[in-house]
């Protein structure tokens, strides 16, 4: 699949593939379908809750100077040491690190002259160490905590992609022939269907965040892993049969 297509794009495309072979078994013939009458319109969806298994805490802090470059300089140094603290525990897949955005811009005076500089940067750590995550917060001292999230990890959501996509097929079937009985037809033909899905998203955020002073020494993030939701939907047409 193209790295070029967005999380929400690879997720749709994961999801429609899922659902084809799902509905592999369903009675549709499109070079057969008879004409459109008895057509029914119908969509189900289902949703799948699990164990949130990624945590993202994003640090940041700004300085503010007369001189771009004492403040870049600044800015350089609380980084460094952020990234020295952080790289001690980073491994690939359980502790992740890298740097976010780094900006300088002119500050200005009510009378619309410049006097001064103001700049910000950024360090995102992510993973599914947890623990590690949050007893860093605790040991960087140059950088406050600006942004706490948690998700999935790629291949948490790919494992119940199946899981919630299989629910929604079958959701739709239900629907189809509940449907034919309830009209008194004696079954029903696919003539369209849509799978969509959302990307999953923190349903119970349980992360607690600190102001945004500068951390205590020691003090860690508390963290507890809260719920996070992949949900897929079916929107289609049946045709009910005799």
């Amino acid at each position: 699949m193209p790295s070029s297509l967005s999380g929400s794009q690879r997720l749709r495309a994961r999801l429609g593939v899922l659902g084809i072979a799902a509905f592999a078994a369903l009675p549709l013939a499109a070079q057969t379908l008879p004409p459109p009458e008895n057509v029914v319109n119908l969509s189900a969806s289902a949703t799948v809750e699990v164990a949130s298994d990624w945590l993202t805490v994003v640090f940041s802090t700004t300085r503010e100077g007369p001189e771009a470059g004492a403040v870049q300089t600044q800015l350089k140094q609380a980084l460094d040491a952020a990234l020295a603290e952080a790289r001690r525990i980073a491994k690939p897949g359980d502790v992740e690190v890298r740097t976010g955005g780094f900006s300088i811009r002119p500050r200005y005076s009510p009378k619309g002259g410049t006097n001064g500089w103001t700049g910000s940067t950024e360090l995102v750590v992510e993973g599914r160490d947890m623990a590690a995550i949050g007893a860093l917060t605790g040991r960087i001292q140059s950088l406050s905590i600006a942004r706490v999230q948690q998700s999935l990890s790629r291949e948490a959501a790919e494992r119940v992609e199946a899981d919630v996509t299989a629910q929604a097929v079958a959701g739709f079937r239900a629907k189809a022939d509940q449907s034919a009985k309830l009209f008194g037809f004696s079954g029903w033909l696919l003539r369209e269907v849509n799978i969509n899905g959302e990307m999953p998203r923190l349903r119970v955020p349980v992360v607690a965040m600190r102001a945004s002073a500068a951390p205590m020494a020691d003090e860690a993030l508390p963290v507890e892993a809260g719920k996070t939701s992949v949900t897929a939907s079916v929107n289609g047409s049946v045709q009910l049969t005799r």
